[in-house]
């Protein structure tokens, strides 16, 4: 498959970026956390770039090999916290939000606030929504997994 368009870096929309990656990093969750909600949701939308290029922050981050394979399968392993799979949970719910799928329920959101506060949830929430953006850019201009952030 070959790409419809060179990535090319828009100052505004760069700066703009930035801002909210800082916000979702200030916001008190654990990046580890974030690189799997990032990771999850970029397999349910079969993001190509970004599980390659979240695979390799995570890792630099001290993610193991281990946990990273067994993201798709988070609910048959042992490999994940309570906190962690309250996340994975909450981003699998925001995405997969298409044909009358129940997005987010209480039973979801109450698991979720019972271990990151509400600054915590806002970020999460946040890189939930930024990988979503990213995921559907990459898909529109069939960006090739390979590069890395």
């Amino acid at each position: 498959m070959q790409a419809r368009m060179k990535s090319a870096a828009n100052a505004d929309v760069t700066a703009a970026i930035q801002s909210l990656y800082k916000a979702v990093y200030s916001g008190g969750v654990d990046p580890r956390v974030l690189e799997l909600v990032h990771l999850r949701a970029s397999q349910i939308n079969g993001c190509s770039p970004c599980v390659f290029a979240g695979i390799a922050s995570a890792k630099r981050r001290g993610e193991t090999d281990e946990r990273l394979h067994n993201v798709v399968t988070w609910r048959e392993t042992p490999f994940f916290t309570e906190a962690e799979r309250a996340a994975l949970a909450l981003a699998e719910a925001a995405t997969r939000i298409q044909d009358g799928a129940p997005g987010v329920t209480d039973g979801i959101w109450d698991a979720a606030a019972a271990h990151f506060d509400e600054n915590q949830l806002s970020a999460i929430i946040l890189d939930i929504a930024l990988t979503n953006f990213f995921n559907r850019i990459n898909h529109t201009i069939r960006e090739q997994a390979g590069t890395t952030w």
